[in-house]
């Protein structure tokens, strides 16, 4: 995707094959040149290439080992080009290369020599996932396996591997693709006796072939090991007291559930066409945002039961884990205008079956099947419905069932909080109101995507915050009692008006629609609650959005940044380090890790997370912190240095005010840093400068009278309305 605010950085979404040749270095001038060109040709004439390359839709970074082909055109292009490769270098046994892939933000840039070339995460990670790697391997990031295992292609030929540390120290998540005719099936020599604990296998053999399970999986293989492990200490000091003593778990015990409480998992798609995956996700996502809207139930966002596959066997752990007394299975299966929906609610504590039923219908029909089937479950656990939750549990989003896929292929995109994938979401979202220009949930859904995007992608704030709040007014206007929309002007208000009062508003309205709706009691937590100082407040509805959604990472992480907001610094790195366990690559959590940990006074603890977030990740934001604490640990030049690099940076990128004035504040310039925290409620950062009255990392301004003047400002009420 284009930066809008730039001419001279392209900023798109790129799916990376990074390809060398192992053991280059160590060869002879001449034979250099004859791999490469080898190399080079066998690329050249695989089809994918080709394919790219005639439609103009393929970049190459040459490199003097291989290089980087990033396609343009789809997430399986460098896989299959990848597989191409491998099958061709069988008749070249002289030729040992190996590949990496992943997708992710590419800049086209101009070097120091005035060429073309490539640069960005996408690359820098795939690079990586190669460097893991030996002769012969074909490695995925994490990323793009979680993309291919929705085709069933695919699905055979994964193989997760775990964590891996690449020669820069960046730990990369990866997984193995092999089969008979293509690939490596060994262990890379970096994970052989190095297997990571979290994503172990139990011997070496088993994690070369163990077919890949995606990151939703690994909590519950923990969580099965761990209660393995308390299962068997009790036996054995069972035996040894001769004193009956059950094992100890964190988890809710049954009785501790609520029996009104509800996981609706992953709908099993029986289609033949694999596109149909994403019509299945959908009708489990509309079952579960109607029961959503029930105040007298507890029901886990799908963020969390996507972790989970369809019809597991482990249902006792499962709903415990996620804090629920039932569980709801079911399948999908589409063909033509005709769709089965087989559905079975069940007490998982009892394995008791409590209501199962088969729906064969017109697919025009599909949105009165998840209205009856969300009534019945609400029935079936006895919850009491108010006249207003019966009416909106019976309402119908849209009448066109295409613009109703679109849109959950979007919402699904933009719940994985990365750069790459909102772009995406906001592609489908268009397509959906282009399609029926009256769907409010899609229209919340932009809203949602253009007011996260500035802080996934290089597109700046003042570009995005005015398509966010249109989205949402657009939206409002056409259902008034849309939760999300509200949740959705909520954000806007906060992010970019910098109206405290008039996001709470707005968030209070949206869980008063959809007392279920986490992402609403997330952000009316970390947001304006906190913004304002409310901290018991702010904490309460984290814990409420943990609860609704106890497996998001973005989720888990605000509820840690909340508690350091709040000056609890120990039970912030608690909550901190738990959002990594769930997910290690998540860069966000890794610098406000690091950002505790310095107001803690471990400098050396700081930086270190500083680093790993870096490696994930190309955000400015962790190089200004980088470089403010190595300030404050006494080394003036790196703050100086990061000042010089946020110049350099902002000629292609948003660089925010807030940044420089912590930086200037590590050099204890505090009028430069005033001026920059002006600088920043100027242009409207309501991200950082609405915090300005509680954050920690502004505690040497408070008293300034500058500064109070700025905290009144941001704080104080607002003279304007909602437009």
């Amino acid at each position: 995707m284009p930066s809008e605010h730039s001419s001279d950085v392209k900023f798109e979404i790129g799916h990376v094959l990074f390809i060398d040749v192992v053991g280059y270095s160590k060869l002879l001038i001449t034979a250099q040149s004859e791999q490469i060109q080898k190399l080079r040709e066998i690329v050249r004439a695989t089809e994918q290439f080709r394919a790219a390359e005639a439609e103009d839709k393929l970049l190459r970074l040459p490199t003097g080992d291989g290089g980087a082909l990033v396609f343009r055109t789809s997430a399986e292009a460098p896989v299959m080009c990848a597989v191409e490769v491998s099958k061709a270098l069988k008749d070249h046994p002289q030729l040992r290369v190996r590949m990496g892939i992943h997708s992710g933000p590419v800049n086209e840039v101009t070097d120091l020599n005035e060429q073309a070339n490539i640069a960005g995460a996408g690359i820098n990670i795939a690079q990586r996932v190669m460097d893991c790697g030996d002769a012969g391997h074909i490695l995925l990031s994490r990323h793009v396996a979680e993309d291919l295992e929705h085709y069933p292609r695919w699905q055979p030929f994964l193989h997760r591997l775990g964590d891996c540390k690449s020669k820069d120290g960046a730990r990369v998540s990866i997984v193995n693709l092999y089969s008979d005719a293509f690939g490596n099936p060994a262990l890379p020599e970096k994970l052989r006796g190095a297997q990571p604990a979290m994503r172990q296998s139990p011997t070496a053999e088993a994690a070369s072939t163990k077919p890949f399970v995606s990151s939703r999986m690994a909590i519950v293989s923990v969580l099965a090991l761990a209660i393995l492990a308390l299962a068997l200490t009790a036996i054995l000091l069972q035996k040894k007291t001769h004193e009956p003593k059950p094992a100890a778990t964190n988890e809710p015990s049954a009785t501790a559930l609520p029996p009104k409480s509800i996981a609706v998992l992953p709908f099993e798609s029986l289609s033949e066409d694999k596109n149909n995956a994403y019509f299945a996700e959908g009708v489990q996502d509309e079952i579960l945002t109607r029961l959503a809207k029930l105040a007298d139930l507890k029901v886990i966002s799908r963020t969390s039961t996507q972790h989970f596959k369809s019809a597991p066997d482990n249902l006792p752990q499962i709903a415990k884990q996620l804090g629920v007394m039932n569980i709801l299975e079911g399948s999908v299966q589409k063909a033509n205008d005709q769709v089965r929906v087989n559905v079975q609610l069940i007490n998982a504590m009892t394995d008791a079956h409590l209501w199962a039923e088969i729906y064969d219908r017109k697919l025009t029909d599909i949105f009165a099947v998840e209205s009856d089937i969300a009534k019945t479950i609400a029935d079936t656990l006895q919850a009491k419905l108010s006249g207003s939750e019966k009416q909106m549990m019976a309402s119908q989003p849209t009448s066109d069932t295409t613009a109703y896929e679109l849109y959950h292929r979007g919402r699904s995109l933009w719940e994985r909080r990365s750069g790459d994938n909102i772009p995406k979401a906001i592609a489908f979202y268009q397509q959906a109101v282009a399609r029926d220009p009256n769907y409010a949930l899609a229209y919340a859904g932009l809203a949602d995507a253009y007011a996260l995007l500035p802080f996934y992608t290089p597109i700046s704030q003042r570009d995005a915050s005015p398509k966010a709040k249109e989205a949402a007014l657009k939206a409002l206007h056409l259902n008034p009692n849309l939760a999300e929309a509200h949740a959705a002007l909520g954000k806007v208000l906060y992010f970019n008006d910098i109206d405290l009062a008039g996001s709470i508003r707005e968030y209070q309205r949206a869980i008063e629609l959809k007392p279920n709706y986490a992402t609403a009691h997330h952000w009316l937590g970390n947001d304006s609650l906190l913004g304002l100082g409310r901290f018991e407040e702010a904490i309460a509805e984290g814990k409420r959005a943990v609860e609704l959604d106890p497996l998001s990472p973005i989720i888990n992480a605000d509820l840690g940044v909340t508690l350091y907001v709040a000056r609890r610094y120990d039970d912030a790195v608690t909550q901190l380090r738990k959002t990594l366990e769930i997910d290690p690559t998540f860069y966000y959590a890794q610098y406000w890790l690091g950002i505790v940990l310095q107001q803690k006074g471990d400098l050396a603890g700081a930086l270190a997370q500083f680093e790993k977030a870096k490696a994930l990740s190309d955000d400015p934001y962790i190089l200004a912190l980088s470089g403010a604490a190595k300030a404050l640990d006494g080394d003036k030049s790196a703050a100086l240095q990061s000042l010089s690099d946020l110049d350099k940076i902002s000629q292609h990128r948003e660089v925010l005010a807030y940044w420089r004035a912590l930086l200037s504040l590590s050099l204890n310039n505090k009028e430069e840093a005033l001026r920059w925290l002006e600088q920043s409620f100027e242009e409207r950062d309501g991200y950082n400068i609405g915090w300005v009255k509680v954050d920690p990392l502004l505690d040497p301004l408070r008293g300034d009278p500058r500064f109070e003047s700025l905290v009144q400002k941001v704080t104080g009420p607002k003279t304007e309305g909602r437009q």
